[in-house]
């Protein structure tokens, strides 16, 4: 009887995990539809501004098309009028070439003076009355009003310059201020009045030995911790060989060598790590080695409370690096930095963090 009462709980446990599995293949299949809607959506914005651009620039340069043409069409005229001219100065000296050819042939012929004075000074009147209506530089663009145009799309390429990446000015919004908090510092971390940097020293200072202090690895965590909203920070590791950062809950293990000390290993932190020229994130103790090689001057944090997700960023380009989804925090959360050994004097100098010049509210 017992075996057999057993044996149906584990058949309605059973249940209840298959319910379990079918409820998150469809959220699966949900969250890729929505994330495929909103791509969508986001192309079609694109592409809307595009086609926006592609219509103002048609529509700019038909004007100056239109312009050019009236400015063509006036040159073709008034070199119209100079080829007339010279055709009729051609006329005339073809008969009067004629009338000399026969004065010399019959010397007795008074010919040559039948050429009318007058007729000679109307031709001349008429081609300086020519050159003073034909002035190359009376027909000319809107030189100004094209300075005015380039003005105008020069601003209109720094507004655009201004809101892009999207992402950049997105993430900004969510720029939480952060101090780190000295009294977690590792001895031979020194940590800036202001709580912005932290600096290895070969130096083990003599500190108090408090509970919250990281006694092997070499980390410091932010004096605040965030528990909703979007929050993103950006840190300076301009210079430095070996780091290591991201957020922690306030349980990560603080002594001993127990390998959840170090950043990403345990399951209470997500880290990004740089090291021998590679990058890896971390966490629960599984590396994922990401595909770049650029020696990155800002690194991007972003935490979303509401989608349980950590995302680490080249700040420098706005480049993604990698994406954590831990479905839902079960606590606050803590920037977590690691300036690392200073390598014989290679990695000597500070990690920063670069606060926003005024804090923002959760979002």
């Amino acid at each position: 009887m017992k075996t057999h009462t057993h044996q149906e709980c584990l058949k309605k446990q059973r249940e209840a995990v298959k319910h379990r599995l079918k409820k998150l293949a469809a959220r699966q299949s949900d969250i890729t539809k929505k994330a495929s809607l909103i791509r969508e959506s986001i192309i079609q914005k694109y592409q809307e501004i595009q086609a926006a651009l592609d219509e103002d620039l048609r529509t700019t340069l038909s004007h100056l098309d239109m312009e050019e043409r009236a400015a063509v069409a006036a040159l073709d005229g008034l070199m119209e009028r100079s080829c007339s001219v010279i055709q009729d100065i051609e006329q005339d000296l073809s008969r009067l070439t004629v009338a000399m050819d026969q004065t010399e042939t019959e010397p007795d012929t008074m010919s040559i003076f039948s050429y009318p004075e007058q007729q000679d000074m109307g031709t001349v009147d008429r081609v300086l009355d020519l050159l003073n209506r034909t002035d190359p530089n009376s027909v000319r663009l809107d030189e100004a009003k094209a300075e005015q145009i380039l003005c105008l799309t020069g601003n209109m390429l720094l507004l655009i310059r201004s809101q892009t990446p999207i992402i950049k000015t997105l993430l900004k919004s969510y720029s939480s201020e952060v101090t780190l908090d000295p009294e977690t510092a590792h001895p031979k971390l020194i940590v800036s009045p202001q709580g912005e940097t932290a600096t290895f020293t070969d130096t083990w200072q003599q500190l108090p030995d408090l509970p919250g202090r990281f006694d092997t690895t070499l980390n410091v965590i932010s004096l605040q911790g965030f528990s909703f909203g979007r929050h993103y920070w950006e840190i300076d590791v301009t210079g430095k060989t070996y780091w290591e950062l991201g957020v922690t809950y306030p349980t990560i293990p603080r002594k001993g060598t127990t390998e959840a000390c170090w950043l990403g290993r345990g399951h209470e932190s997500w880290c990004v790590e740089f090291f021998d020229g590679e990058y890896t994130a971390w966490h629960g103790g599984v590396p994922h080695q990401l595909p770049f090689t650029k020696r990155f001057c800002r690194i991007g944090v972003l935490c979303s409370f509401p989608a349980g997700l950590v995302t680490f960023l080249a700040a420098d380009d706005m480049t993604p690096l990698f994406s954590f989804c831990a479905a839902a925090f079960s606590d606050c959360l803590h920037l977590a930095l690691c300036p690392g050994h200073d390598h014989n004097g290679i990695n000597a100098k500070p990690i920063v963090i670069c606060n926003a010049s005024s804090p923002s509210t959760d979002r």
